[in-house]
């Protein structure tokens, strides 16, 4: 049994919180199941709005999915909460991401 059948194993317990969201988002983008990978990381970030790693990660698969408007919007939201938690690293991870999904969104539209 996989990573990923270990933790839909777990939440089909009920066994649910944003970490394992987190923890599913990213082993299903390792795997490339992009689709996947963004569900989990969308209700991450709902279930708590201030995790900065989820943020990331979900602005990283939305671009991997050429779904930049979106990443932007994510990105835009996850640099505003790494800034409130003082979490520079993940500052400047993401406006890299963000500086890539933007020239992808101008060169799409």
């Amino acid at each position: 049994m996989g990573i990923i059948d270990n933790l839909e194993a777990m939440r089909a317990k009920g066994q649910d919180s944003a970490l394992m969201r987190y923890s599913l988002g990213n082993e299903y983008l390792k795997q490339e199941q992009t689709d996947q990978a963004i569900e989990h990381l969308a209700e991450a970030t709902g279930q708590d709005p201030n995790y900065s790693a989820a943020w990331k990660l979900y602005g990283k698969a939305l671009t991997q999915a050429s779904r930049y408007a979106e990443a932007v919007e994510a990105l835009n939201r996850g640099i505003e909460v790494a800034e409130a938690k003082g979490d520079a690293q993940a500052v400047k991870e993401m406006r890299v991401f963000l500086k890539r999904a933007q020239s992808a969104l101008d060169a799409s539209g």
